[in-house]
């Protein structure tokens, strides 16, 4: 496995590759990472990883400079994949002195992360890109835990002809239920603890939709119940959108199905996710 840092290195590396999977990263690894590094590996051929915390997706109040971070346990588990080559660049590597080129994804971007998080999208839409151009993929793996993430970037890679795939993987869970993160470590053992009410909300309303109930404000009162019920939590939000636009329904086409989604905060942690809910 090759560990470079600069764009020239990580060209250079790219130009020894075929068919590349990439695997974009903000390091802290857990397993739902590994599980898309394996993916690409498997699927094309060879995999690119990137480990890079973009301080454009932060916002002033958020945890840039607490991110958890820990390159050497994070290199020597996408060893262990056999990622052929990690980019671990710097800020000035990614975005050069000067830089002022940025990307945004207008409409899909206003709910949901967008609303609670302005800019966040704008960063991640801008880093991507970059990325992107960099590293030449042919296809890029993402999970489907950040949901609203992987529409805006198959929005992206479209409306700007971007010549690769982007493939959504589904979330991997805790044995409890609970998505994986890099901010579960943020959780002390009370939260963490209660954190599967996300899941039981989830449950909830994926019982109802299999039961019939197609009222989108139904569907969300059924997540709110079980959140409504755990002290600790704090929802930012419940959703119940178009899968592809991310318009919220009132009522739910079962030709079609729905995204249903939720960010909730348990003390100062702040956890997201989702289900789809599919066409019946």
């Amino acid at each position: 496995m090759r560990v470079v840092t600069t764009r020239e290195e990580l060209r250079a590396a790219r130009a020894e590759l075929d068919v590349v999977g990439l695997v974009p990263t903000m390091g802290y690894l857990h397993d739902g990472h590994l599980s898309l590094v394996r993916r690409a590996k498997k699927e094309c051929g060879a995999a690119i990883a990137t480990i890079f915390v973009n301080p454009l997706q932060f916002g002033p109040k958020e945890d840039l400079g607490s991110y958890p971070r820990d390159r050497e346990r994070d290199l020597a588990l996408l060893e262990e994949t056999g990622c052929d080559v990690v980019w671990t660049p710097s800020d000035t590597d990614v975005y050069p002195p000067g830089f002022d080129t940025y990307v945004d994804v207008e409409g899909i971007t206003d709910g949901l992360e967008g609303a609670h998080r302005p800019g966040h999208f704008r960063g991640v839409s801008t880093v991507l890109s970059v990325i992107f151009n960099v590293v030449q993929p042919t296809r890029a793996y993402f999970g489907q835990k950040d949901a609203q993430q992987v529409v805006v970037v198959k929005k992206m890679v479209g409306d700007l002809g971007m010549p690769l795939e982007v493939i959504a993987s589904p979330t991997i869970r805790e044995p409890d239920g609970l998505a994986m993160s890099s901010r579960n470590s943020y959780l002390d053992p009370t939260e963490r603890e209660r954190a599967v009410v996300l899941r039981r909300a989830l449950d909830a309303v994926e019982k109802a939709w299999q039961d019939g109930e197609t009222h989108g404000a139904l569907l969300r009162s059924a997540m709110m119940q079980v959140l409504d019920a755990e002290p600790l939590a704090e929802p930012d939000y419940v959703s119940i959108a178009h899968p592809d636009t991310l318009e919220e329904l009132d009522h739910v086409d079962p030709a079609v199905g729905a995204l249903a989604s939720l960010a909730v905060r348990l003390g100062k942690p702040r956890l997201l996710d989702n289900v789809v809910l599919p066409p019946r």
